[in-house]
């Protein structure tokens, strides 16, 4: 990668700074090799807000953290319709990206994306905060070793009760879709990170409760190409009291990765063996970040490459359409299918 650099520091910018920034904010305050030199939001006061906190500078125009030449790498936290632009934007001008999931909308768009920062030589991440957790890390090298045997059902659950009326993720145009949009990519993801490609998928929305225009519960059904079957159900609507978000169940034995711990247990013994302490959100995203540097700074191989995250635009996509259609899609398809659906 021809953008790769040997400082001491990364010098960032943000652009966006709702919720999601926040956590962000927190993991570059715990990183001494990164430095927030500015931060960019239509609001100017959200803006300000961080500036104030990290000394850096506001602008509500995102271009214009371009007037400080010494900024290398921008996070993108703007709603999902903008995400394309925006990189495209940074890429053009020589900077890194880390770009919060979905990396865009629309498959081409996505494509864009990365031919510009293939082009370019830089560095261009989709954040995906699961892969940096410590518990699905190991899980994925509890089945890598074949101790629970072959995986043959995959069950992901992130459903809680969210208000999302006042939010921009239930504005189609910003968010580009509802709750499989949201939270299914991060489903897709860690699917994808445990059990290899995803071959095709079928989805329908669930019942809708809150009066918003995009659907807040969702099923996906999958399969992935070594014939693990999988289901994810997402809602914004209904809590569902649940100590595991991710089951995985082999032909030894079984795996639940939890909020709060993690273990798995063999059919021949009916013991449960503890291997994680559970989800660190903010261990999380300083892993992600520390990966995301030392990528520029030194090499490192990205945990989610382009082509990671270019298959989870693909997956949703497909997804979208078998909601829409009530068959199963292939994600070869995926393509052809979003240029229709980015037409209608």
């Amino acid at each position: 990668m021809s953008g790769i650099t040997k400082k001491a520091h990364l010098n960032l910018a943000l652009i966006g700074c709702g919720r999601i920034a926040e956590s962000h904010l927190e993991a570059i305050a715990q990183n001494p090799e990164c430095t927030l030199l500015s931060a960019a939001d239509v609001r100017k006061e959200a803006a300000q807000k961080v500036a104030d906190k990290f000394g850096c500078q506001a602008f509500t125009d995102y271009r214009q953290v371009l007037n400080n030449p010494e900024v290398e790498a921008v996070i993108v936290c703007t709603p999902p319709a903008t995400h394309a632009e925006i990189a495209l934007f940074f890429l053009d001008h020589g900077i890194h990206v880390l770009c919060e999931k979905p990396l865009a909308v629309h498959v081409q768009d996505a494509l864009l994306m990365a031919q510009k920062a293939q082009q370019k030589g830089l560095m261009l991440m989709m954040a995906s905060k699961f892969r940096y957790v410590e518990d699905v890390i190991s899980a994925k090298r509890l089945l890598a070793s074949g101790l629970l045997g072959e995986a043959v059902v995959f069950e992901n659950v992130f459903s809680g009760k969210v208000d999302m009326a006042q939010r921009w993720n239930s504005q189609k145009e910003l968010s580009g879709g509802g709750v499989l949009m949201d939270n299914g990519c991060h489903s897709i993801d860690i699917a994808r990170y445990l059990l290899g490609a995803i071959v095709e998928v079928q989805a329908m929305a669930g019942k809708r409760v809150q009066p918003i225009d995009v659907e807040d519960t969702a099923l996906i059904c999958l399969r992935t190409a070594s014939g693990v079957t999988g289901t994810i159900d997402l809602s914004w609507s209904i809590q569902k009291e649940r100590d595991s978000f991710i089951d995985i169940y082999g032909t030894r034995g079984v795996i639940h990765i939890g909020w709060r711990s993690s273990k798995y247990k063999l059919h021949e013994n009916s013991v449960w063996v503890p291997f994680g302490a559970g989800y660190d959100k903010l261990r999380a995203f300083s892993a992600q970040l520390k990966n995301f540097a030392g990528a520029i700074k030194h090499g490192e191989a990205p945990v989610i490459d382009l082509q990671d995250a270019l298959e989870s635009v693909r997956v949703i996509a497909a997804a979208y359409h078998a909601m829409h259609t009530n068959k199963w899609v292939k994600i070869e398809d995926a393509e052809t299918l979003n240029v229709v659906r980015k037409a209608a």
